[in-house]
């Protein structure tokens, strides 16, 4: 039977103001019990807001509070203290993308989320939207893809501010924070692919000192014989997002609120366009971790179901750092 599971939310930015904390007024197996924030005041209004608890410390929360599970919608470099401050108290945890901020620590992480036998689930929102679920079923209609095509892109004032500008605390830029749900349908839909090629860019902000790419280009190659790209920038505008799966028998395009099927001609043969029904997709995610909890279904979202993720950005990145030698001669010697 499910039981309503106790749910705290830790990180109290963007990300949890839009999505998690009302989605938690919505789900029907979670309710919220305290928040926590490094920053007093914002720690503070969130819990006058939402009638909780507010603590500024996670680990005198999780031992005052107690809860099933928290909601982790910290900065990137923040994601490893967070889980195992939870795993050393037992406590479930619910992490915003991405799993880890590269291979090794993604690596660690499932090591320990597996010796102390707490669920993690990576929150990749798209998995719980009814129109990317049915783009997985519709794909058999097109036949064995040959061509993808992806791009996710919007413009950022400023791509050089805050913790996100900075590599080593985001893990990456553009492609490891916002090219993580890209690349996730894409890992989905078709698997990791064979070879993965990338050129990333940090010149958006003239005279800036970031480290982390506003923009970046990876080139794919499966050896069944798919080939394809992802465009990924939050310097270029306008704000767009879609995927495109060519095969023989037509081509797949989907994008955040409908999916098309489309003979090889470009003639739409079947369609299914969802109504935005905000926050539905947070809180049928944190619904269905709560029956993860339960043991009453899988956890579709795991630290092995992102390890993949970890090393297609690895190797995206590695490749993006080859640089030919001033003189091709020395290249081709």
């Amino acid at each position: 039977m499910n039981t309503t599971k106790r749910a705290a939310v830790i990180g109290l930015g963007g990300q949890a103001h839009k999505d998690h904390l009302p989605a938690l007024t919505s789900c029907r197996l979670a309710e919220l019990v305290a928040v926590c924030d490094v920053d007093p005041q914002r720690a503070a209004e969130q819990a006058d807001r939402w009638q909780v608890p507010g603590f500024t410390d996670l680990t005198r929360l999780l031992a005052e509070v107690r809860p099933d599970f928290v909601i982790a919608a910290v900065p990137h470099h923040v994601g490893r203290e967070v889980i195992t401050a939870c795993a050393e108290a037992g406590v479930h945890v619910m992490k915003e993308k991405p799993f880890a901020t590269d291979p090794h620590e993604a690596g660690e992480l499932a090591a320990l989320c597996e010796k102390t036998g707490i669920e993690l689930m990576v929150t990749v929102q798209r998995r719980f939207h009814p129109v990317y679920a049915a783009a997985l079923q519709l794909l058999d209609q097109i036949g064995p893809p040959y061509l993808v095509e992806g791009r996710y892109t919007f413009h950022c004032p400023d791509p050089a501010a805050g913790w996100r500008g900075r590599a080593k605390l985001a893990g990456g830029g553009c492609l490891a924070d916002m090219g993580y749900h890209l690349i996730d349908l894409l890992l989905w839909y078709l698997g990791l692919p064979d070879r993965v090629l990338a050129d990333t860019s940090a010149a958006v902000v003239p005279g800036a000192e970031y480290g982390a790419e506003d923009t970046a280009l990876v080139h794919l190659a499966y050896d069944c014989g798919l080939y394809g790209s992802l465009l990924v920038s939050r310097s270029a505008g306008p704000k767009s997002e879609h995927l495109v799966i060519t095969g023989p028998h037509g081509t797949l395009l989907i994008e955040r609120g409908a999916v098309r099927v489309m003979d090889p001609a470009g003639q739409v043969v079947e369609s299914l366009v969802r109504e935005p029904a905000w926050p539905c997709s947070p809180a049928v995610q944190i619904d269905r971790f709560c029956r993860v909890l339960d043991r009453s279904c899988s956890n579709p979202s795991g630290p092995a179901e992102h390890l993949p993720h970890a090393a297609f950005l690895a190797a995206a990145y590695a490749s993006a750092a080859t640089t030919l030698p001033a003189d091709p001669k020395e290249f081709l010697a």
